[in-house]
């Protein structure tokens, strides 16, 4: 019997016909056609140890670390320093093989740190209330709408143009499955949206970003105020956690719920995950509030402790009426999350959000200079939209091939929009330097001439 597959055909055939199903492809049914394989990866069907080692060594070789070029790529995905103590300190054994508390007893130090956390994630979004973390910005964004939808007994959502594409998507999929209409606006970088009118009595939530996918920051104060005299949520969407150190947080804005991805504080961008989601909301909405709650409490000698609270309504108990079926938090992104920011402080975050801000500016300024380049935005945090005399796409490829990753080309998220082709977003944090900001003007200048 082999080491991994240790079923037999009969063993196979047995379990299929409990299941009452005629083969493994049978399982499948309910993945749609264009998802599925029809062919074996192209891949080698055997080889040693060794050989995989190689082959594998191989294809990471061909990566590109953030670290080793001029690195300008942002969208929702942020290079930032981490402070050596933050991995130190999560690889203990307590810490990284840990797993849900569910006996409070024996998990007094994993809740606490779960209640540090979302007191910081209050107080940084100026809500009343947040979880113990979601998956991701994109998850918690979908879990924001659904609230939004059983609070106000209404199935309509209003996403923003400036929504994250992806973020849009992650809701789309939701809509089709769970059952929910979701009213999308056109991306349209640089351009003012007029969501009062759409703020109606048959819609749940309207959903903004802040700052938006192409960096713009505006003040949704007027809209939370439409919202209210319609029966509406404003739900609001921050993908850099960081700006928070600089802008209005959501909640003195009159947001209602805020979803937004954690991964800049204490999380590296490890090609694309694991990332944290974030999720706060007004105390008055907190029983509809998905995801886990760390609560303090006091133990029967007096003693200061802490539990999970509300667990009645969640998964693990009564699924049927679980407020969301995500079934587990990012406990380990969240504790990296928790000490980067202790490590940081008020003063630490306000000093490290305008570091970020003045790197953004000198660059946009910089790069508003070379011919044909317009600068999109009126105001941003540490990431800004430009248009080029050419498509984006083509420019982005020529710098990478002279090694500098100058940003990412819209029409990758919106490739039949041809109004969006020659738009670029760029980000600059903390980690680019003089050099690299050099380096991105002179081969722009020499990409565009």
């Amino acid at each position: 019997m082999m080491r991994y597959l240790p079923l037999t055909d009969p063993d196979r055939r047995e379990m299929l016909a409990a299941i009452g199903v005629d083969s493994i492809d049978a399982l499948f049914a309910d993945v749609p056609r264009a998802a599925r394989l029809d062919a074996l990866v192209d891949l080698p069907n055997a080889m040693g140890e060794i050989e995989v080692e190689r082959a594998i060594s191989r294809f990471a070789s061909r990566n590109v670390d953030a670290g080793s070029v001029p690195f300008f790529i942002g969208a929702g995905a942020y290079r930032h320093h981490i402070p050596a103590a933050v991995d130190h300190l999560i690889q203990r054994g307590e810490f990284l093989t840990s797993y849900t508390p569910y006996q409070p007893e024996l998990a007094q130090g994993t809740l606490q740190y779960l209640f540090e956390f979302q007191t910081q994630v209050a107080l940084l979004t100026g809500m009343e209330v947040a979880n113990a973390s979601l998956y991701d910005g994109a998850t918690a964004c979908t879990e924001a709408v659904m609230m939004a939808n059983r609070l106000t007994r209404r199935r309509k959502a209003v996403l923003s143009g400036g929504l994250h594409p992806h973020y849009r998507e992650v809701c789309e999929t939701y809509a089709r499955f769970v059952g929910f209409e979701l009213c999308a606006l056109e991306p349209a970088p640089g351009s003012a949206e007029d969501l009062t009118k759409l703020a109606g009595r048959d819609t749940s939530c309207v959903v903004v970003q802040n700052p938006d996918f192409f960096g713009e920051i505006r003040d949704y104060s007027n809209l939370a105020r439409s919202c209210h005299d319609a029966g509406t949520l404003l739900v609001v969407v921050i993908t850099e956690i960081l700006s928070l150190g600089a802008i209005i947080p959501p909640g003195e804005m009159g947001a209602d719920i805020i979803a937004a991805e954690g991964q800049s504080l204490g999380n590296a961008l490890n090609f694309g995950g694991p990332h944290l989601g974030l999720f706060a909301s007004r105390d008055k909405f907190v029983r509809q509030m998905p995801g886990r709650l760390a609560g303090q409490t006091v133990d029967t000698d007096g003693r200061r402790g802490w539990v999970l609270t509300l667990s009645t309504r969640e998964q693990h108990i009564r699924r049927e009426k679980a407020t969301s079926n995500i079934c587990t938090n990012s406990g380990l992104c969240a504790l990296a999350f928790t000490i980067h920011l202790a490590l940081l402080g008020e003063t630490g975050l306000t000093r490290l959000a305008h570091l970020n801000h003045a790197a953004a500016v000198a660059l946009a300024e910089r790069l508003e200079c070379i011919t044909g380049v317009r600068l999109v935005n009126r105001a941003f945090f540490n990431e800004f939209a430009l248009r080029l005399p050419l498509p984006a796409a083509a420019v982005v490829e020529t710098l990478a091939e002279k090694g500098v990753l100058a940003g990412i080309p819209v029409s990758r998220f919106y490739p039949n929009r041809p109004e969006l082709e020659d738009v670029l977003v760029v980000a600059a944090t903390e980690m680019a330097t003089a050099e690299d900001m050099d380096r991105l003007e002179m081969e722009l200048r020499e990409a565009l001439s």
